[in-house]
């Protein structure tokens, strides 16, 4: 009997491509996409996504970008949303699946940079324009408290980017209501950012070098 490689208790039922050995179920679902950079071939991986995300979906009575977040994740996220609505704005065709395949693309992006678990090919494959432009806002996002002192402003950490980052994802999902070829998202976050920007001129998404 194989013994699962992670917890070397339990019988290794899956065979996990990423560590390239066995795991049982309980650790495959606990290292899943957190501990583990999980090559989208997976049939574990692609199994497991749907039915998680339609899950958490369906658990929220509310759209997740009105559910509470603390401040810092709250300028992250208007960041990253400020990037695709920049972005929706040049390219009319930009649709609400291409929404969702930017930001998994800077998702995937952070994650492969966090972890070290590096896969053969990855550097091969075709750049998402709009991720990328998701991916320099990122780089380049800092938090500034509302009195702002020198050491008030504090950089982002890569499992805060992550967070956004799926924290949106969900959102587009949520918003699209099944719809990812509209714009239902787009819009609604086009209607947000013009509300932002009547409350006041002078609140601006601050990123410096």
């Amino acid at each position: 009997m194989t013994i699962c490689s992670h917890c070397r208790q339990r019988k290794a039922k899956r065979r996990c491509p990423a560590l390239g050995s066995g795991l049982c179920p309980l650790c495959c679902g606990l290292l899943r996409e957190k501990d583990l950079h999980c090559p989208p071939g997976c049939r574990f991986l692609a199994q497991h996504k749907p039915y998680q995300e339609n899950k958490i979906i369906r658990r929220k009575t509310t759209p997740p970008a009105a559910a509470p977040q603390d401040e810092r994740l709250n300028w992250l996220g208007l960041l990253v949303e400020a990037s695709l609505h920049a972005y929706a704005g040049d390219h009319p065709a930009f649709s609400d699946r291409d929404a969702v395949l930017a930001l998994e693309y800077a998702r995937d992006r952070t994650e492969k940079g966090r972890s070290r678990l590096l896969l053969t090919g990855e550097e091969n494959r075709v750049k998402n324009e709009a991720g990328e432009a998701i991916l320099a806002g990122l780089d380049q996002a800092r938090f500034e408290r509302k009195i702002i002192l020198p050491q008030d402003v504090e950089r982002y950490s890569s499992e805060e980017k992550l967070k956004s980052l799926g924290n949106i994802i969900l959102g587009v999902k949520y918003a699209a209501g099944g719809n990812l070829e509209g714009r239902a998202y787009l819009q609604d976050l086009a209607r947000r950012i013009d509300r932002l920007k009547e409350l006041s001129d002078q609140k601006k998404i601050v990123s410096r070098p």
